[in-house]
């Protein structure tokens, strides 16, 4: 991956400009803060609570029954993906709090899902966001090989069933990033000299990405196995069910996203690697909202179902995201450029497996 060499086109610029001038004003007339409030700490209570409670619960061996275990080890589930949605997501991106400490303590709750922070911020912050549906340069359309996200990605005739077992290996994510997939990452960002952005060392987050691994695995695993009342492959097994509901959540919030049919998947000029539109413009084509309206689902995904405000103001906390909306929906519309936004979640996990089962197709393409 070649990320650095690739420009923008920022001939016009005026669309973000507007755009941001309007949300500035906004929060200064309203005298807010662009950062959490009290909604992300009760918020903050309640994420950890769903997943540390049920630990401690099933430690403590109170409950017996095996569907009982079900249920909480499917809940810790549900929690994780609820910290990593509400919590650590915006302390990432330094917009949980103006305390920089603080967003930098909850951005470490990523260690409870098995996760890495510096891995998270170069991929997501770094490439994601400014790479975004980019081919070869956003790694969140760069899965394993027997997934294809993108139409100039390479075919392969097992894409054309990928419709159909996506799904199981969306549950996979989370595992994979507390067993293998930190490492693999950690060592590809220190070749392509990424890790001198963080001003970090590839030796140093080795050795912290390894501390982080042990602890979380044996709180995870070695823990409940010396203390539960239960055989070690049920541990194991629940150990799974709770990553799997965690990595399922997860993968169906951030795929409709960026991967279903109305986004575009623009690639650079070959001769100028330079993009056709700036930053901002480029964000509005390759990303889509979606379930606006629900104010529970919402809360839930720490607004993440607003995807254009939060990648076009990714230093905004996602309290702010449905009030900044109309904002963006009025200038784009001005603009004459598009907001792409699907009505119901439902609707945006058919479009996804939709394009899915499209990209099987060797010879699809969507607008570059």
């Amino acid at each position: 991956m070649n990320s650095n060499i690739i420009r923008f086109n920022n001939s016009n610029k005026q669309f973000y400009l507007t755009a941001k001038k309007r949300v500035d004003e906004y929060f200064k007339t309203n005298n807010i803060s662009k950062f959490g409030n009290y909604q992300m700490v009760i918020k903050s209570i309640f994420m950890f609570s769903i997943y540390l409670i049920p630990y401690f619960l099933l430690l403590s061996n109170y409950f017996t029954n095996g569907y009982a275990h079900l249920g909480l080890v499917i809940l810790m589930g549900v929690g994780m993906s609820g910290i990593g949605l509400s919590v650590m997501h915006d302390a990432n991106h330094g917009s949980y709090s103006k305390n920089q400490f603080i967003n930098k303590i909850m951005s470490l709750s990523i260690t409870l899902i098995g996760g890495s922070s510096i891995n998270w911020q170069l991929q997501h912050n770094n490439l994601h966001h400014t790479f975004t549906n980019i081919d070869g340069h956003d790694e969140d359309i760069a899965p394993l090989g027997f997934l294809r996200f993108s139409p100039h990605a390479e075919f392969r005739k097992i894409h054309r069933f990928q419709f159909l077992y996506a799904w199981f290996f969306y549950g996979l994510m989370t595992i994979m990033w507390a067993f293998t997939k930190d490492f693999a990452q950690l060592k590809r960002y220190n070749k392509m000299d990424l890790l001198k952005v963080k001003q970090a060392t590839y030796s140093n987050e080795l050795m912290k990405l390894v501390f982080a691994k042990v602890v979380y695995l044996f709180c995870a695993i070695a823990l409940p196995m010396m203390v539960m009342n239960v055989a070690w492959w049920e541990v194991a097994l629940g150990f799974f069910i709770m990553h799997f509901t965690c990595g399922l959540i997860l993968a169906l919030i951030f795929q409709p996203a960026h991967v279903v049919e109305m986004t575009d998947f623009p690639l650079p000029n070959e001769t100028t690697n330079t993009m056709e539109d700036d930053w901002a413009i480029h964000q509005l084509k390759t990303t889509a909202n979606f379930a606006p309206k629900s104010f529970l689902f919402s809360w839930f995904v720490g607004g993440l179902n607003f995807q254009i405000e939060h990648h076009l103001f990714p230093n905004i906390c996602h309290v702010h995201y449905k009030k900044i909306a109309p904002i963006i929906i009025e200038t784009a519309k001005e603009f004459n450029l598009p907001y792409y936004s699907e009505p119901t979640f439902l609707g945006a996990i058919i479009s996804h497996g939709k394009l899915l089962y499209n990209l099987g197709k060797p010879n699809f393409k969507v607008a570059a």
